[in-house]
Parts: structure tokens; sequence; C-alpha cells
């Protein structure tokens, strides 16, 4: 037995037809088009609706005016033919019948006598008598009668007529009948076009609304396509963006809203760039997307402190001068800046000379050890690619001593509520501040413990230095001295140092 496929093709329908549903659904329409099809839609069915109502009131009327004329035709007829008729006076009723049906449309004109019998007649005469047309009569009017009839022309053709028919009466006595034919030809022909300049102005109308509601569309949305706009600039970082148009309506005030809206972004912005300039960008980004919720206090995190200061600074400084210092010191710190950046550390503080990084706070990283590393050797490789041009200048050259340690500490808005600042506190930052100070020139020191974790062991270069007892540290500290960091690491620090350095070539 073979089972029949219909009802996976009508699944495979239902999908392809829902599939096109969803593509339309998701389609762009600009609301021009929209607006325009709305108005046209509105105007169009208003404008059938009224062709239609005037081509149904008009048709009526025509209708009733063609039949008040018949029947104003066949009563002249029989007044003309009343007193004819009762003196017998044939000739002069063949006249009458004569005259009237040589006009124009009308095919023929028929008296009758009171038993019902043609006495006079021009044109068509009616197979029917008279008697039965007052019987197939639609409409009436009084004793009048009005009755559509085909004549047949030849074997294959015929033509629609329409009679008219009236009693004739003399003192409230029937003494004949009076019949009046006309060609519906005329009339229909009359009718149809009436309702063809019914259409066509409804038409008319039809593309004229269409071609309005499309201007108008375009006219009433061409704010919203700005203020659309206006969005998406304010969306690629543009605060600048301004709408200029005045309007006295609601779109206005729209506008207005919006103008302002930016206004307001342009200054968030602008505090916000002026803020990440006093604070680390990481800290001042997570400030200002929770400006409701800043207040005092912090949470112990996992994290690497990593200070470095100027070897000998002191007595450098008694030979330069404040503006030379300021120099030194700004240049150094952007190097700096730029270094921690590129392996996601964020700046504390800068305290004289010395620098204060944080790795894994207050953004967490997993790798923050690596990175603290990997930042103190490009630290110390720029300063040392600097140094060589300083010495080409004559000037004095520059070392940097830097201590690295990790472990837990706490991170948060430590001060008043007046005046906090970000910062990480805790024996572990302690005892990276005491390490840099232990550092020779061009050091980087690191306690045994940070040497041997797992996670970063492996990947750098280090030798045993001495074992110390730190002030403020309890117990004695065995410290290691790192030298390089493994490839393919280095070999990505020498790229990030070429980068670095050409970037403040251009600059």
């Amino acid at each position: 037995m073979v089972t029949s496929p219909k009802p996976s093709i009508w699944r495979q329908q239902l999908a392809r037809w829902q599939g096109i549903r969803q593509q339309w659904q998701q389609r762009h329409i600009p609301i021009a088009v929209k607006l325009a099809i709305i108005l046209t839609l509105l105007i169009s069915s208003g404008m059938l609706l009224l062709g239609l109502a005037i081509v149904t009131n008009q048709t009526t009327i025509l209708k009733n005016q063609i039949h008040d004329f018949g029947q104003a035709v066949v009563s002249q007829l029989a007044d003309s033919s009343k007193e004819l008729l009762l003196s017998d006076d044939i000739l002069s009723l063949m006249v009458v019948s004569s005259n009237l049906g040589s006009n124009k449309g009308i095919l023929g004109a028929v008296i009758y006598s009171e038993k019902g019998e043609p006495v006079a007649s021009s044109g068509i005469l009616p197979q029917e008598d008279i008697i039965s047309l007052y019987q197939r009569s639609e409409k009436k009017q009084g004793d009048s009668a009005a009755i559509e009839w085909q004549l047949q022309k030849n074997a294959s053709a015929s033509i629609d007529v329409i009679s008219f028919a009236t009693p004739i009466r003399f003192q409230n006595l029937i003494v004949g009948h009076a019949l009046v034919t006309f060609s519906k030809e005329l009339m229909d022909e009359s009718l149809t076009q009436t309702i063809h300049a019914i259409i066509g102005v409804t038409l008319f109308m039809i593309v004229l609304g269409i071609i309005t509601a499309y201007f108008l569309g375009k006219r009433l949305s061409r704010p919203i396509h700005h203020l659309m706009h206006a969005s998406q600039a304010i969306h690629d970082g543009n605060y600048d963006y301004r709408i200029h148009e005045q309007r006295n309506d609601e779109i206005g005030y729209l506008i207005g809203a919006f103008n302002k809206m930016a206004n307001g972004l342009l200054e968030k912005s602008q505090v916000e760039n002026a803020f990440s300039r006093f604070v680390s960008p990481n800290v001042a980004k997570q400030i200002m997307e929770n400006l409701d919720q800043v207040q005092l206090g912090g949470e112990h995190v996992n994290a690497t402190a990593l200070f470095a200061d100027i070897a000998g600074f002191t007595s450098m400084s008694e030979k330069m001068t404040s503006e030379e210092i300021a120099r030194l010191l700004n240049e150094y710190f952007g190097y700096i800046s730029e270094a921690s950046r590129l392996y996601h550390g964020t700046i504390d503080k800068y305290m004289g000379d010395c620098a204060m990084i944080i790795f894994g706070a207050p953004l967490e990283d997993a790798q923050h050890q690596f990175n603290a590393v990997a930042c103190a050797i490009l630290i110390q490789r720029l300063i040392k690619r600097l140094n060589i041009e300083r010495e080409k200048q004559g000037k004095i050259t520059i070392d940097f001593r830097i201590g690295i340690n990790s472990g837990e500490m706490l991170a948060g808005n430590l001060g008043a509520h007046e005046r906090m600042q970000y910062t990480v506190v805790g024996e572990s930052v302690n005892l990276a501040a005491r390490l840099h100070s232990t550092a020779q020139r061009g050091q980087i020191a690191v306690t045994d413990y940070f040497v041997k974790n797992t996670d970063i062991q492996w990947n750098i270069i280090a030798h045993r230095s001495e074992t110390l007892q730190l002030r403020g540290i309890s117990e004695k500290v065995t410290t290691y001295i790192i030298t390089d960091i493994k490839a393919p690491y280095s070999e990505q620090i020498d790229a990030q140092l070429d980068v670095i350095l050409s970037k403040a070539e251009v600059a």
C-alpha cells in the first residue's frame, strides 16, 4: 500500500508560506510608503463608495426622467387623440400618430379603440394586445404603464424597447388607449455616458489621491527620518548631531526633546572622558554606569598589584627644573598607561614618580598574574629603548624598579562619603610595594610563591635573589628577579613595543 504524499506536500507549502510571511514581516518598509498606502486606501475606498453612490443615484434619476418623459409623451398623445377618437376622425388620428412617430428615438405610436383594437398607428406595433401589455407592465403610475420588451429585427438580432401606455379618458370614461414605443438604445447610451463620466472622475480622484498621499506621506515622515538618522548618529557616538527643523506640533516637541537628550549625552560623554583622565577608564566606566550605587565599601578579590618607580629619582630631580620633571614624568607615565592598557591593567594611582597598577580588579581577569608580568617586561623593554634615544640626545638615562605580588586584597571605594577613591588594600598590596623598593635598576622583583604559581611558572624566566626581612611583613620573604618571558609571548611583547614607539613618533 502506497502512502499518500499529500500531508507532506501540505506541510511543505505551509512552511513555505510561513517563511514568506516572516520575510515580509522582517523587511524594512519606510513609513512614507506605509502612510501612502493607508491614505491611498482611505481615499480610494471613499471615492469608490462615493462613485458607487453617485452612479446608483444618477441611474435612478435618469431612469425616472426617462419614465417621466415617456409618460408625458403618451399623455400628450392621449390628450391630442381624445376628441378625434370620439368623433371617429381616423384620418386626423393617423396624422397625429404619424407626426409623433417621426420623432427621433420614438419607434412607434399607436391609438387603440375602447375595445383595444388599433385605430391609428405609425412605426412598430406591438404583437400583444393592449390588455396583455397592461398586465405585463412592471412599473405603473396611476392608470399609465411602462412595458419593456424586445423587438426582433431579424432572425439573429433584436433590440430592447420600452412602451408607455395610458388610457384615453373623457368624463371619467375610457374611450381608448394611447401607446408610444421608444428605443432603449439611446436611453442606455445616455445612461452609459453618465456612468462613464462618473467613473472617469472617480478614477481621476483616486489617482490624484494616490499622488497626494505619496507626497503627503513623504512630508509627514520627513521629520521621522531626521529622528532616525539622528538616533543612528547618537548610537555611533556622534553626540554633536542636532536636528535644526522648527515645528509647532508634537513632532516639534519630540525634536526638542531629542536635542536636549543629545546635549545631555554630550555632557555625560565629556564628563566621562575628563573623569577617565583622573581615574582608570575601567573605574570611570563602572562608576558612570552605576551612579546611583556609588557608595563606600569593597569586596575581597584575588588580584595582582604592580608598583613601578624611577630609581634614583630624588637625586635626579635636584638637577632638573619643575617643568622638566613634570614633562619627564608625564612622558613615562604615558608609556606605562599604554602598557597597562594592553594587558588589562588598571592604573590605581600615581604617587610622585611611582605608578601603582592593579590586574584583576575592578574587572575580573583569570590571567591577572601573567598579564602583570608581561606588562612589567614591556615597561622595562620600553625604558631600554628610550634610554638609547636619550643617550643619543645627551640626556640622562632613566631606570625603573618594579615589584609584583598577587593574592587576596580588598578592592572598592574607600575614604569618606564626601571624598572617596577606588583602590585596593591589604597585605598582598603592601608586599608588592616593599618588593619594588628592594629591586635594583631595571629589575622586576617577586616572591618565591609568585614564581612557583602553576599558572605562570612555565612561561617566565627568573632567578633567585635573596631572603629579606621586609618592613611591615612578619615573615622573611625569598625574592626572585624575573628577567624575561618565554616564547611566543616574548616576540609578542617586541611587536607591541614597536607599535607603541611608532605611535609616539607620530604624535
